[in-house]
């Protein structure tokens, strides 16, 4: 049997990057990749910055941002 999300959270999530981890704030299945704009669905989620708050798509666009903000700390 098929599921279809009537919930309505199939949208884009709230979430707060932790370190190793994240918590959902507001429900949905996908956030932006701060650097690109590209959807990345939550189960996909690999890369943060916990002290931006932000997501990335990949590796290459964290790099980007970081190099972007000059920060040598990563933070």
């Amino acid at each position: 049997m098929n599921r279809i999300d009537i919930s309505g959270h199939g949208g884009e999530a709230r979430v707060r990057y932790l370190d190793g981890d994240f918590q959902v704030i507001s429900p949905g299945s996908f956030v932006r990749c701060a650097v690109t704009g590209v959807a990345i669905k939550l189960d996909e989620l690999r890369y943060w910055s916990v002290a931006r708050q932000e997501a990335y798509v990949d590796a290459a666009a964290s790099l980007k941002r970081h190099q972007e903000t000059g920060d040598a700390s990563g933070r």
